[in-house]
C-alpha cells in the first residue's frame, strides 16, 4: 500500500475549505457542494469500477483541483484505489496544462501505482499514456516513447478490449505519431495518426478526431502540402468548436496562422494568431502562450514590424526558458537571429544563430540516438564489433612479435632494435588511424545509402503494386530492390569496386527511385570507346549522392521531360572522367523551393563523398577533381552537371 503522509497537509486544507464553505451558506453554493459530496460518497461507498463509469459521475468537475483532492482524500480513507488513481490522473492533467510538469509526473506515477493495486488495466494504461504526454511536452522523447509503447503493449494484449482500452490504443498511436513528428519521420507519423483516426471515428470521439486531424495537418505542412494542411486544421477546429475545447482552439488558431504566414497572407494570419494568444492566456497554458508569442513575433518579422517582433519573440524566449520548452526556444533563437540580421546587428544575429544550432543539435541527438534507424544501427554495431575483435587479435599478434624481436635484438643491436620498434609503432599507428578513418567513412556511406526514408518509400511503392494486383511489376521491382540492398551491403565491406559494378548498382538505384516518378525519368549511361569499366577501380557507391541530388533537388519539381545521363570518358591517361548531367530546375530554384516548404533536412552525402575520394586518391599519383556546374541557356537554368575526375595511375611508392 502506498504511503499517505504526503497528502495529509493538503487533505486537511481541503477538509477545512469544505467545512468553511458549508458553514457560510450566504456566501457559497451549498447545494452544488453538497451534491458533489453526495456523489463522492456514493461512488466511494460502492467502489465504482471502470474508468468510464467513474468519469461519467464526475464529468464537469475534473478541472476543479479542490474537488479532485477531496475525492482523493475520501478514496484513500476507504482504500478505494481506483478512485485515488482517477483523481490523481485528473490532478496530473491540470498540472500539465499549467506547465507544472514535475507535479504532473508525480501525480501520474502515483496514479499508476494505485491502478496496479486495484488491478485496473484501464487506469494503468491511461496513467502510462498521461506520463508519455507530459514527457513529450518536455521534449523528453526517449521517456515519452517508453511510456506510450508500454501503454500500447498492455492495451493491445487484451483479448476483448473495453471502449476505454480502445480509446487508449488510439491515444498511444497518436502520441507515438507525435514522437515521429519530433524525429521528422513524417510518413511514419501519418501512418500512426491515420490508425488512431479510424479508432476515434468508430468511437465517435470528437476530441480524438480534433487531435488527429490537427496532427495530420502538421505532418502535411512539414511535407510542404500547405493547402492539404490547412484543410485538416480547419477540420480539427470544427471539432474543437463543437466540444468547446479552448486548448484545441488555441492549437488550431496557431497552426492556421502559421500556414497563412507561409502563404504570405498576413492579414488572415494576424486574426488567427491574436485569437490564439488571447485564449492561451485565458487558459494559462505556458506551452501555448509561448507558441502564440513566437508566431506573433514571426508574423511581425515578415511584415518588417521589427520593434514589436523583437518584443514578442523575447517574450516567447523568456517563457520557453522558464518552463524548459526546448523546441520553442530553438525556433525563437532562429527568428531572433533573422530579426537582428535584418536590422543590421550582425554580431547579435550570429550569437543567437549559434545558440539555435547548438541547442537544435543537442535536442536532435537526444531524440535520435536510441530510436532512429534501429535496423541500421544494429547492423553497424555487429559490423563494428567484428572489426574491433579483428583489430584486437591483430594487436595481440603484433605484441607477440615485438616481444620475440626484443629478446633476440637486445643481445645484439639494442639501439638499432629500439629505433626499428619506434618506427614500426609509428607506422602502425598511422595505419590504424587511417583504417579507423576508412571505417568511419564507410559507416557514414552505408547510413546514406540505406536511408530509412528510401527503404520505407521503396517498399511502400512495391506494396502498391501488390495492392493493385500488378504482380509482374511487384516481382520485378522487388527483385531489383533485393539485388540493390545486397549490392549495397556487399559494397559497404569493400574499399573499392570496379566501375562496371558501380554503374550496375547505380542503374538498380535509379530503377527503384523511378517507381515513385511513374518511370518518368529517362536515365542513360554512355561509355566512350576504348574504356573498359571492369578494369577501372572506384570507391564503392560513390555516385549515389549525385544521382540522389539530381532526382530530388533537380527533377522532383518538374512535371515532364526528366532526364539524367552518366557519361564515362577519358581525355587524360591519368584520369577517368564521369559526368552526371540532369535537366532539372537547377540549384538556385531548388534552394528557393526548399526554403518555401520549410524543409530543413541536412544532407552530408557530398561532404562524405569528398572525404572518400580524398582517401581513395592517396594510393594514386594524382588527386581527384570534383566540380558541380549550373547549366544555363539564355539566362534560364536548364540543369546541373557534376564532373568527377577519378585518378587511375597507381603510385607505386605510396602502395609500397
Amino acid at each position: 500500500m502506498l504511503q499517505r503522509h504526503k497528502y495529509q497537509l493538503v487533505l486537511k486544507i481541503v477538509l477545512f475549505s469544505f467545512s468553511f464553505l458549508l458553514s457560510f451558506k450566504g456566501f457559497t453554493q451549498p447545494q452544488s457542494i453538497n451534491k458533489f459530496i453526495t456523489l463522492v460518497d456514493s461512488v466511494v461507498g460502492v467502489k465504482t469500477s471502470g474508468y468510464r463509469e467513474i468519469n461519467t459521475v464526475f464529468r464537469g468537475t475534473t478541472k476543479d483541483t479542490v474537488k479532485m483532492n477531496y475525492l482523493l482524500k475520501r478514496s484513500l480513507e476507504a482504500n478505494y484505489n481506483e478512485g485515488a488513481s482517477y483523481a490523481l490522473n485528473k490532478l496530473g492533467e491540470t498540472y500539465r496544462n499549467i506547465s507544472n510538469y514535475q507535479k504532473a509526473i508525480e501525480s501520474h506515477k502515483q496514479a499508476f501505482d494505485y491502478a496496479k493495486n486495484s488491478n485496473s488495466i484501464e487506469l494503468e494504461v491511461r496513467s502510462l499514456n498521461m506520463l508519455g504526454v507530459v514527457y513529450r511536452r518536455m521534449d523528453a522523447i526517449r521517456s515519452a516513447l517508453d511510456y506510450h509503447k508500454e501503454a500500447l503493449d498492455i492495451a493491445e494484449s487484451q483479448k476483448n478490449p473495453s471502449l476505454e482500452i480502445k480509446y487508449n490504443i488510439a491515444v498511444s498511436q497518436n502520441s507515438i505519431g507525435n514522437i515521429y513528428l519530433a524525429l521528422k519521420q513524417y510518413n511514419l507519423a501519418l501512418d500512426q495518426f491515420n490508425k488512431s483516426l479510424q479508432i476515434e471515428l468508430e468511437l465517435g470521439n470528437k476530441l480524438g478526431l480534433a487531435i488527429n486531424n490537427q496532427n495530420i495537418g502538421y505532418a502535411k505542412e512539414k511535407l510542404g502540402s500547405l493547402n492539404e494542411a490547412l484543410s485538416y486544421y480547419e477540420k480539427s477546429l470544427k471539432y474543437n468548436n463543437e466540444i468547446n475545447s479552448k486548448i484545441g482552439q488555441v492549437i488550431c488558431y496557431n497552426s492556421i496562422g502559421k500556414v497563412y504566414i507561409q502563404k504570405e497572407e498576413f492579414k488572415k494570419s494576424e486574426a488567427f494568431i491574436k485569437d490564439a494568444l488571447s485564449k492561451a492566456l485565458e487558459v494559462n497554458d505556458q506551452y501555448y502562450i509561448s507558441t502564440s508569442y513566437l508566431n506573433l513575433g514571426l508574423l511581425q518579422l515578415k511584415q518588417q514590424d521589427y520593434d514589436n517582433a523583437e518584443e514578442n519573440l523575447n517574450q516567447a524566449l523568456e517563457i520557453s526558458k522558464d518552463f524548459n520548452l526546448k523546441s520553442t526556444e530553438i525556433e525563437t533563437y532562429l527568428y531572433l537571429s533573422e530579426l537582428y540580421d535584418k536590422i543590421g546587428d550582425s554580431k547579435k544575429a550570429f550569437t543567437l544563430y549559434k545558440k539555435h544550432v547548438v541547442l537544435d543539435e543537442t535536442l536532435t541527438n537526444e531524440r535520435n540516438l536510441q530510436y532512429v534507424n534501429d535496423l541500421i544501427i544494429k547492423y553497424e554495431s555487429e559490423k563494428k564489433n567484428s572489426q574491433i575483435k579483428a583489430l584486437a587479435n591483430e594487436n595481440e599478434i603484433v605484441k607477440l612479435k615485438l616481444a620475440q624481436n626484443n629478446r633476440t635484438l637486445i643481445l645484439s643491436l639494442l639501439g638499432g632494435c629500439l629505433a626499428l620498434i619506434i618506427l614500426f609503432i609509428l607506422h602502425r599507428q598511422r595505419q590504424l588511424k587511417n583504417d579507423k578513418k576508412i571505417i568511419t567513412l564507410e559507416q557514414e556511406m552505408l547510413r546514406n545509402q540505406m536511408n530509412p526514408h528510401f527503404i520505407f518509400n521503396s517498399l511502400n511503392s512495391i506494396k502498391l503494386y501488390i495492392i493493385n494486383n500488378e504482380k509482374e511489376n511487384a516481382v520485378y521491382y522487388l527483385n531489383k530492390f533485393s539485388k540493390l540492398i545486397r549490392k549495397i551491403l556487399v559494397a559497404s565491406t569493400e574499399k573499392e569496386i570496379s566501375l562496371e559494378d558501380e554503374l550496375e548498382t547505380m542503374s538498380l538505384y535509379i530503377n527503384i527511385e523511378n517507381i515513385r516518378f511513374s518511370n518518368d525519368i529517362d536515365y542513360k549511361v554512355i561509355i566512350d570507346e576504348g574504356i573498359n569499366p571492369a578494369l577501372i577501380k572506384v570507391p564503392s557507391l560513390i555516385f549515389q549522392p549525385f544521382l540522389e541530388n539530381a532526382i530530388w533537388h533537380g527533377l522532383s519539381s518538374k512535371t515532364e521531360d526528366k532526364k539524367i545521363s552518366l557519361h564515362v570518358k577519358s581525355d587524360n591517361p591519368n584520369y577517368v572522367t564521369v559526368i552526371i548531367t540532369d535537366n532539372g530546375i537547377g540549384r538556385v530554384a531548388s534552394n528557393k523551393i526548399k526554403e518555401t516548404k520549410k524543409l530543413k533536412r541536412k544532407s552530408l552525402g557530398i561532404q562524405i563523398t569528398h572525404a572518400r575520394l580524398e582517401n581513395f586518391s592517396k594510393n594514386y599519383t594524382y588527386d581527384y577533381e570534383l566540380k558541380i556546374n549550373d547549366l544555363y541557356e539564355s539566362g534560364h537554368a536548364i540543369g546541373t552537371q557534376v564532373v568527377v575526375n577519378i585518378p587511375t595511375k597507381i603510385n607505386s611508392l605510396k602502395i609500397a
